[in-house]
């Protein structure tokens, strides 16, 4: 499928016309206390606990571009994708086991660009690993992530976990009590036919500590097979 990629949020609250399609779509298909929280800025949503996100939630039968707009909710209100994930794995019973198992992906190092470095406060020596990873819910490949840390933030137990298992980082760096921050959101596959692989939107996020320090950087592409009805 074609991938279009479209700006919806950038630094700001600001919405372009996809988010608009979307939100139309939500006030069509939502009971009308459900539609106030569809409609958010990401700003107000950022405060909500990762475990148990301010977000809505689609109606039994709803569309795949209903769905979408729930899911994109989920994790743009979250402090972590991984427990999002869990829960919206949990919640729409992708699988016996809701917990997310990160399936390392062999390839070269993506290098970290100038602004990157700047969103870390990292200057242009400091060493930083890099992950990419599928997570996945049972045999459900939810979404793909290019994952840039600074290994001397976190904790020695900690890279060793991320270099040695296929724990998701959101768990392994859980006791930094992260905030996350989002940099962009795009619009994937507009379609309207979702295949498993097909892209259906993806989020550029900087993660901090509890404190403020920030320590990593994601760029997390969610897929069709993220949907309930898809095919896998």
């Amino acid at each position: 499928m074609p991938w279009r990629a479209e700006p919806l949020f950038r630094g700001s609250t600001a919405i372009g016309p996809g988010l608009a399609r979307i939100r139309l779509a939500i006030r069509k298909s939502l009971p009308v206390g459900l539609v106030m929280t569809a409609i958010l800025p990401v700003s107000a949503a950022r405060n909500a606990r990762a475990e148990a996100p301010a977000t809505i939630d689609a109606p039994a039968g709803a569309s795949a571009e209903v769905l979408t707009a729930a899911l994109r909710s989920r994790i743009l209100a979250a402090h972590s994708a991984t427990f999002a994930l869990e829960s919206w794995c949990a919640d729409h019973k992708l699988a016996a086991d809701p917990r997310l198992v990160a399936e390392r992906l062999a390839g070269p190092d993506k290098p970290l660009t100038a602004a990157q470095r700047v969103r870390l406060g990292i200057g242009p020596d400091e060493p930083v690993r890099y992950r990419r990873v599928r997570l996945a819910c049972g045999d459900r490949v939810l979404s793909e992530a290019d994952n840039w840390y600074v290994p001397a933030r976190l904790t020695a137990d900690m890279n060793a976990t991320l270099d040695g298992t296929r724990t998701p980082f959101g768990r392994v760096v859980r006791t930094l009590a992260p905030v996350r921050r989002t940099v962009a959101v795009r619009a994937g596959n507009q379609t309207g036919a979702h295949g498993p692989s097909d892209p259906l939107f993806e989020v550029d996020a900087v993660l901090t500590t509890g404190a403020g320090l920030p320590f990593c950087e994601v760029v997390e592409t969610y897929l069709g097979s993220a949907l309930p009805q898809a095919q896998h």
